[in-house]
């Protein structure tokens, strides 16, 4: 739809809606851009606390994958006052402050509306050099693919929904989606990647296929190699699978070429729907010690799970 969007062009965009980058950039001076994001959703879990802190995390990330620092945030809410007790809207604002300090954001104010359904998420502002910003454009022939969460968040949280699982059964996603990228954005910088995007709602083959075409290029993925949280695969294979991982896949179909040994349920794994999912970086080989030891030395995570070739489309092997 914002293909039939005429939209003027700006000097100091630098970042806009062409590449379905993580965010926009504004230029303000020659040393510093502004980078702006929004995101909000539905509970995904019981807890308003937890509910708040992922959300928080959840809508920095896309500053974190543009290599930014967050500066400010704006919340935005909606809320059944005359349903549920305004106590549930406190704990879902104290999760997401204890969040926000966290990543250093400092929230400033928000809007809230009057709705039957909750929702709650964030306009977020980061500050970047311009000669600095991390695109989901740039990657070669040759990069290694790093994810730095693994997958399953949207499976797993479908099936307690669903209560297909039990709660203890979610933590590892729930600790996942409350990890902030703060580490993977720090480490993509030191090592100087080509190309940085962050998985959420298009799965990780949604968000490479953006990563893809901006760059014309292709990538091979390797199955096995790609982590996966706990029962996911399993919970896939009973039909534990949310509605916009199956229409990720659709929308992949002509772009997306798998092995025959890769099952209906392991190509639903790849385009789970994640929330506050991992960053996906292409990172030159000679560089992928580095960029891994900076990981580590942070406390984080990085899978290599494939490669960028010069064919278009991805291919997926066992």
């Amino acid at each position: 739809m914002l293909g039939q969007l005429v939209i003027p062009p700006h000097p100091d965009v630098l970042v806009g809606i062409e590449t379905a980058d993580d965010a926009g950039v504004y230029r303000l001076t020659p040393d510093l851009a502004l980078v702006q994001t929004v995101d909000f959703f539905t509970p995904i879990v019981d807890d308003p606390y937890l509910f708040g802190q992922i959300a928080a995390a959840n809508a920095v990330s896309d500053i974190y994958a543009m290599g930014a620092q967050p500066l400010t945030a704006l919340n935005i809410v909606a809320f059944p006052i005359d349903k549920l007790p305004g106590a549930i809207l406190v704990r879902i604002l104290e999760g997401a402050m204890a969040k926000a300090a966290e990543s250093g954001l400092v929230i400033i104010g928000g809007h809230t509306v009057n709705d039957p359904e909750p929702k709650f998420g964030m306009a977020v502002t980061g500050i970047v050099r311009p000669d600095r910003v991390l695109k989901n454009i740039g990657a070669e022939p040759g990069d290694v693919l790093i994810l730095t969460k693994p997958l399953g968040s949207g499976i797993l949280t479908t099936a307690l929904k669903h209560d297909q699982i039990a709660e203890a059964e979610a933590a590892e996603a729930i600790t996942w989606m409350t990890t902030l990228n703060k580490a993977a954005s720090e480490a993509s910088i030191a090592a100087g990647v080509h190309a940085v995007t962050d998985v959420t709602g298009f799965g990780l083959l949604g968000h490479l296929a953006e990563m893809l075409r901006g760059s014309k290029m292709g990538a091979q993925l390797s199955f096995g190699k790609i982590p996966l949280m706990r029962r996911v695969l399993d919970l896939a294979q009973a039909g534990s699978v949310p509605g916009g991982t199956k229409a990720n896949l659709r929308h992949l179909s002509t772009f997306l070429h798998c092995a025959p040994e890769v099952s209906e349920a392991e190509q639903q794994v790849l385009a789970d729907a994640q929330t506050s999912g991992g960053l996906l970086v292409a990172v030159p080989p000679q560089k992928v010690p580095f960029f891994l030891a900076e990981l580590a030395d942070r406390g984080a995570q990085g899978w290599e799970i494939g490669e960028v070739v010069a064919q278009s489309g991805i291919f997926v092997i066992p």
